[in-house]
Order: C-alpha cells, then structure tokens, then sequence
C-alpha cells in the first residue's frame, strides 16, 4: 500500500545545494576526486573559545531541555547585539531561537501565510524560500534582478510587485547566490514603497551579515528604517560567521505578538534547540570576535584569487561579490558551444554538468536561483581547492569549440 503523502509534499523539491553536495559525496565515495565549489559552509573550525564553552556547559549538566523560546541567556546575548550594532531597543521576548535560520523561515510562514496570500522573492534568490512559502500555500511572486545592477530589488519594481494579497518581502542581504549588499540609500528608498502598503510584513535575512568586504558588517534595512520594525522580522543565526553550521543556531527578531507565535510553533515542532548549542552561541555573540574578522580575510583573499584566476577562463564573466562567499558567474557565452564530447552546451545546468564530468569540479547552475545562464561558486573552500577547481574551469571552457577569449 502506498503511503499517504500529502500533495503539498509530493510537490516540494529537494534543497538545491542540499543535493549537489550529496551527489558529490557519492562521486567521491566511488574514487572520483571531485572538487566541490556548491556548498554555502565555512571549511574553517568552529573557534576554539566557542567550542571551549559548550564543552563547559555540558560538564556542568546544561544538557537538558530549554524554554521553547531558546535560553535566557541566548535571547539575552542577542538583544544586546541588536542594540549595540543596530540601535534597535529589543527585549528578549522579542528574540525566538530555532535549529538553524532555516526553520525559523519555515516557522514565520508557518505562522503567517493563509492560501493565496504572496510572499515577494527578488531573483536570485536563496533556493528555500518559495519552496517553503508554497510548503504554507503562499504563492512566491519573482523580481527578476538585472545583472548590471548587481540584481538589487528597485523601488519601482517592488511596488509593482505589491498586490493586495502581498503578505512579505523577502529582503537577503549580503545575498546568497550574488553577494549584493545594499547601501542605506538603497535601503531607505525600498522603505518608503513599504510604508505606501502598511500591509506588507518585510522578512530580512542577514545570516551574511559579517561577510562584507566593504565594511565591518552589511546595513539592516530595519536599522536605517527601524520604524518599519513593528511589521518585519529579522533572521539571523551563528552558522556563517562562526563556522558553526552544525550546531543549528539561528535566530529571529521581531514584534512579540509574531514572535510569540513562532515560539508556540517552535514548542510543537523540536521542542528547543541544543542546550549546549545555545551555550556555544552565546560565547560566540559575548566573546572575542577576531574570529570574524579572520575568516572574512580569509575569504576575501580567496574571493579575490578566484576572481584572478576566472578572468583567464573564456566565456565566463565573474565580478567579486561584496559579501557572502559565493561567485554568481554569468555563462551566456558558454551556450552554443560545443564540448569536446561533441555535446551543445544549451543552458546553465548543461554547462555545470560539464565542469563536472568533464572538469571533476561541482558547482552549481543559476537555474536553482531562479536566475539564468548563471553558476555559483563558492570560495568558502580551501584556498587549494578555490585555485585548483578555477584552473580546471579555465582549461575545461578553453576546450569548448569556438571559444574565444574575451576582450
């Protein structure tokens, strides 16, 4: 007898990044020597004072369930920063904490979303976010991005996207596939199409926000619009920042009357998070943060070698990002041509499949993004693998015929 699936979840695709990192495990695991640029997490080690700090709250028997909410202490550590950084005057019951930013997206639409009511994705988007949406039977409406403008959502495009039945803006920034980070004038100009349509709740992901190489941390849209604070809700967590992807630590900032919800969801969902997770996290938000620092000159050097070393490869345009660890490299001039197999390159996955076979190099194609002929690259690698695979990606486009260099 069948199982009886839901439609909703027969509909629901796999996570994009998700699947490219275990169809590479699998080539690996049988003899392929695969380098792989898909996956958003930092190689680095969690730090060592983090680390020492979970270890502590487990030998002296933190090791039981917490409030739904996440600890006090956790929900504290996250005010202050939001006060200090932000100047936003956040109390802890205004803080939810969930395993990973991911569920507490999920739980926010969860909470909020009826049939019909839409979300606005601006394209390239992170590959979640509609799928969850239409998870809630919310409708993801796409602003498509213009490349020249390093993909920003406009004024003009979002008010055009604005219906009665808009329900959130999701707003990702430093963005994850492109790295486009907005600046305050940017920023304030999408706040006065939000308040023309005191209808629409904005949902801003800053999970990048450390990784900015223009600055020490990318602007909140509610920091320079905090007046806007009362329909938005703020996601964030430790996974990118602290290299701390599997501890499952996110954490969400908003009205308490939505957070309270989110919190009820959260109680029937996983119950809490870690307990030595939350203890690990508030070492991370109260302590040294020259870890941060690290590791984003760490991926700067790596950003700028892969960018260098891509400039050579004909027929792929890569710009450095100004934040995250990701390339988004156009492949237009890829399409067309021909691999040495005597294959037609004809889209962005055509192309990914073919550094893959033919190049042993994983990356991931823009369709996943809702944006094409693009890839992402990530050069949250090793700097050996970010040199090696880019080497490969420049032989493998100089062996496509009739590829010229570009000028």
């Amino acid at each position: 007898m069948a199982a009886p699936i839901a439609q909703r979840a027969l509909k629901l695709k796999p996570s994009a990044s998700i699947a490219a990192k275990k169809l590479v495990s699998d080539l690996q695991a049988a003899g392929h020597q695969i380098i792989d640029l898909t996956i958003g997490e930092p190689d680095i080690e969690t730090p060592a004072h983090i680390v020492d700090a979970a270890m502590a709250a487990a030998r002296a028997g933190d090791t039981h369930y917490t409030a739904s909410a996440g600890t006090a202490a956790l929900r504290d550590a996250v005010a202050r920063r939001m006060a200090s950084e932000k100047k936003l005057a956040v109390k802890a019951e205004n803080v939810a904490v969930g395993c990973g930013a991911k569920q507490l997206i999920y739980e926010a639409f969860a909470a909020t979303l009826d049939d019909g009511d839409e979300v606005i994705v601006p394209a390239p988007y992170w590959v979640s976010y509609p799928d969850i949406a239409s998870l809630h039977g919310g409708v993801p409406v796409f602003v498509d991005g213009d490349g020249e403008n390093e993909f920003k959502l406009t004024p003009d495009a979002l008010e055009a996207a604005i219906t009665e039945r808009t329900r959130w803006l999701v707003l990702n920034t430093p963005n994850n596939p492109t790295g486009t980070i907005y600046a305050r004038e940017e920023l304030l100009a999408l706040a006065a199409v939000l308040r023309r349509h005191p209808h629409v709740w904005v949902m801003t992901d800053e999970i990048y926000e450390y990784l900015c190489y223009e600055g020490d941390r990318a602007l909140s849209l509610i920091e320079v619009a905090p007046s806007l604070f009362e329909r938005a809700l703020i996601i964030n967590g430790v996974s990118k920042a602290y290299a701390m992807t599997g501890w499952r630590i996110g954490y969400a900032i908003g009205p308490k009357a939505l957070v309270d919800v989110i919190v009820k969801m959260l109680s029937q969902s996983t119950t809490c998070p870690s307990s030595v997770s939350q203890a690990a996290a508030v070492a991370a938000l109260d302590g040294d943060q020259a870890c941060v620092t690290y590791a984003r000159d760490l991926y700067l050097k790596r950003r700028d070698r892969m960018v260098e070393l891509l400039a050579d490869a004909p027929g792929i345009c890569a710009k450095a990002p100004a934040g995250a660890f990701y390339l988004y490299v156009s492949v237009a001039e890829l399409l067309g041509l021909t691999t040495p197999e005597g294959k037609v390159l004809q889209s962005d996955l055509d192309v990914s499949l073919y550094f893959l076979e033919h190049a042993k190099v994983a990356v991931l194609d823009g369709s996943a993004y809702g944006m094409s002929p693009y890839l992402r690259l990530s050069f949250a690698a090793s700097m050996e693998a970010v040199e090696e695979g880019s080497r490969r990606i420049v032989e493998a486009c100089k062996q496509l015929s009739d590829a010229t260099p570009r000028s």
